[in-house]
Parts: structure tokens; C-alpha cells; sequence
């Protein structure tokens, strides 16, 4: 299935490869402050590749938290969060706002609270490499 999704005013866009074919679609409604504020409700296939349009690179910017292990994408333009990179092992990997999918069934989102407080910098990691999406491509989106 081809899942397209991005910013609001048009920015930053992507397209989403989920492989297989998903009965359902996991929501993680991240507990952070940074999250609750901003609308951060992340989905990933493992088997998946996402590709990432950025129509003005100065409309990019990123922001990380104090262990610098993931940098949340924000579009400069019109405040969207539209997904969250980690370079782990020199492979970069990445999560979607579902909020900002567009033209999926609500039906197959399933949405559950997450909570990653007092998760160690390892097992975080490690838990990336697992769920998050693999093959992550940035191109540029004129």
C-alpha cells in the first residue's frame, strides 16, 4: 500500500512504501510533552521504505532532544511535525505523524498510549532498529 503524507502547506511531503499490505495501522500516541503539544502520533512498518520530499530546505529544520538520538522533522512554514529520523549505525530510520497521512481509512488506525520515559539510550535504539522504517530516502521535492 502507498500511504502519502506531509506538511500543511506543502513542504515537506512523502510517500510511505507499507509493506505488507496492513490489516491495521499502529498509532503510538507518544506521552512527551514535545508530542502531546504538537499532535505526535507515530506509525512504522519495518518492511516499509519511505521517501521524503522537501520542496524548500530552508523550510526544514529539526529539533532534538538531550540525547540527540532522533531529530523531530518541523516545517519551519506552518509548524507541521511530519516525522521523526534516527541515524543509528550509519542506516536512517524514521517514524510518520499519522496525523498527517492523507486519505487513509480512520478505520485501520489503532491507536495506543506510549510511554518511553525511563527507557535506556540501548534499548531505545534497539527498539528503533526493530519497529521503526528502514529504508529512508530524502530527496529534493521540485
Amino acid at each position: 500500500m502507498l500511504v502519502h503524507g506531509g506538511c500543511r502547506c506543502g513542504s515537506v511531503s512523502f510517500e510511505l512504501a507499507w509493506q505488507p499490505d496492513p490489516l491495521e495501522i499502529p498509532a503510538r500516541a507518544c506521552s512527551c510533552s514535545f508530542c502531546r503539544k504538537h499532535g505526535g502520533v507515530w506509525t512504522s512498518t519495518p518492511a516499509g521504505s519511505l521517501t521524503v520530499r522537501v520542496r524548500n530546505a530552508a523550510h526544514l529544520s529539526s529539533y532534538e532532544f538531550a540525547t540527540r538520538t532522533a531529530q523531530f522533522r518541523v516545517c519551519s512554514h506552518c509548524g507541521v511535525v511530519p516525522l521523526v529520523t534516527s541515524r543509528i549505525q550509519e542506516r536512517l530510520y524514521a517514524v510518520v505523524n499519522v496525523n498527517v497521512l492523507e486519505g487513509i481509512d480512520s478505520t485501520l488506525l489503532r491507536t495506543v498510549a506510549a510511554t518511553l520515559e525511563g527507557e535506556s539510550l540501548a534499548t531505545r535504539l534497539q527498539r528503533r532498529q526493530q519497529n521503526w522504517i528502514p529504508d529512508v530516502v530524502f530527496r529534493d521535492g521540485t
